[in-house]
């Protein structure tokens, strides 16, 4: 069913103040009224943003609507009404169609069936098949390194890699407070001990000097997480590692495509991680990769993927390993994937680009910071909101973005706040992890999603927080 959005919400009279106006647009999930005049035809609209400036201009909270209001079809977000024959209110328009739009959704305009249809055609459907090859090789010269392994998932991935290089009880690993729980579980699993860092204001990922501070004799790894693509500050992490004897293990799942003063993330440290589930930028429905620069441990990597079978003796195993293994089908999607993966790219960073000059000088939002040498993916758009700016909490605005039409999600929760990890965050403090995560929240930046939905959902998120922002104005 299409987005129903109440008429009676969304109208005010011409007879209504400046104060009655704004509580309207308070309560109204779009911020936005359509004003009608004594005989209940359509005169205008009005925003949040217009009463402001109206007040601005001298008007006063019992002033007249009339004062604020603009003409119909004005603004950039595609929000028309519909009017019935006598031009009255009969409904709105927006770009949102018989669905919300999604925060994310694989695109599959490729060859992806032509190669799944060939997998079928040939019998090669499990893990054993050209595809899987194929996949492997394209993504390890992508990266520019010599070896990479395709797992069942992002989070097998990280456990083979640690596990690759020996991570066991007694170690320790040391992990971003703000990421998702993979990062940490894969630790867990290998019976090492995690432990839980800050991240910093401008990447939103590890702070270097946290993780300075935490590294004890018993730290064997640490693993930077390059959150929602956008790079973390690999080269203080790495030199202070390679001084310390630390391997670098990426968690690039959420940046394939990112890079690092040129060079791509997951193949900076001593091997990177990758996910290809369905809302990834490129996706195998489920999938991972593992890549490695160590050619020893790239081979025992492999063989630890294929439940640690000696590679020269069939059915007999060196190791207890796992079975982490890509089918052919899923690799054959990848290799689809890879060839439109500049597209998909391109795409990612005009999204971004739009939202970041919707979102320009409104100081409540703070957006994915620019920093020189960081090439961030955007694998998805998220932001902050200034809760001391807006009085609506993050929960709050995403019911609000839902009832519009528009999917969004929370950023990852803190680690350290979550029952099966506090154990892990010793006595330090997480001031810009907590920050964030109460307070950040992802919006939809799937490469389907159209410009005229772009400008829908940035317009929607500014004219909600203005309405706040006004409502607080009105009242002082």
């Amino acid at each position: 069913m299409p987005i129903e959005y109440s008429t009676s919400d969304h109208s005010v009279s011409e007879r209504d103040t400046l104060a009655e106006a704004a509580t309207r647009l308070d309560r109204n999930p779009l911020a936005l009224v359509f004003v009608t005049d004594p005989d209940g035809r359509v005169a205008g609209r009005v925003t949040p943003q217009d009463v402001e400036a109206a007040l601005s201009r001298g008007a006063k909270r019992d002033a007249k609507v009339t004062a604020a209001m603009a003409p119909v079809g004005s603004g950039d977000d595609g929000v028309l009404p519909v009017l019935d024959s006598a031009k009255k209110l009969a409904g709105l328009r927006t770009p949102v169609g018989a669905r919300k739009i999604p925060i994310a959704e694989p695109t599959l305009g490729g060859n992806e069936l032509r190669y799944v249809t060939e997998c079928v055609e040939t019998n090669w459907i499990s893990s054993q098949g050209s595809f899987v090859r194929r996949f492997e090789a394209e993504f390890a010269a992508r990266l520019g390194v010599p070896h990479a392994l395709a797992v069942s998932n992002g989070t097998v991935a990280l456990h083979l890699a640690l596990a690759a290089f020996g991570i066991g009880p007694g170690d320790e690993v040391i992990v971003p407070d703000l990421t998702f729980a993979a990062t940490i579980n894969a630790v867990v699993y290998t019976g090492a001990t995690p432990v839980i860092v800050d991240i910093a204001p401008d990447t939103w990922s590890m702070d270097s000097d946290a993780f300075a501070a935490a590294i004890t004799p018993r730290t064997k790894a640490v693993i930077p997480v390059h959150l929602y693509g956008q790079p973390a500050d690999m080269d203080p992490i790495c030199a202070i590692a390679k001084r310390r004897g630390i391997f670098v293990v990426e968690d690039a799942a959420e940046a394939v495509g990112s890079k690092l003063d040129g060079t791509p993330c997951g193949a900076i440290g001593d091997c990177g991680t990758f996910s290809f589930y369905s809302n990834k930028l490129i996706t195998t429905g489920e999938g991972g990769m593992v890549v490695f620069k160590d050619d020893a441990v790239a081979a025992r990597a492999r063989m630890l993927r294929d439940h640690g079978m000696n590679p020269a003796k069939r059915y007999w195993h060196d190791e207890v390993g796992f079975n982490y293994r890509l089918t052919n089908l899923q690799a054959a999607i990848g290799c689809a994937q890879l060839e439109q993966i500049d597209g998909f790219l391109a795409r990612k960073k005009s999204i971004a680009a739009r939202y970041l000059s919707r979102f320009a000088g409104t100081a409540e939002i703070e957006c994915p910071h620019a920093v020189e040498g960081f090439d961030n993916s955007f694998w998805v758009f998220s932001v902050a909101v200034d809760r001391g700016k807006v009085d609506l909490d993050r929960d709050a605005l995403i019911e609000r973005l839902s009832t519009a039409g528009i999917d969004s999600r929370p950023l990852f929760y803190c680690l350290h706040e979550m029952p099966p990890y506090r154990g892990y965050a010793g006595n330090r403090a997480f001031p810009v992890a907590k920050r964030l995560s109460d307070s950040g929240l992802s919006l939809p930046s799937s490469t389907s999603i159209r410009d005229e939905e772009i400008d829908f959902v940035a317009g929607t998120f500014k004219r909600i927080v203005a309405a706040r922002r006004l409502v607080r104005a009105i009242a002082a």
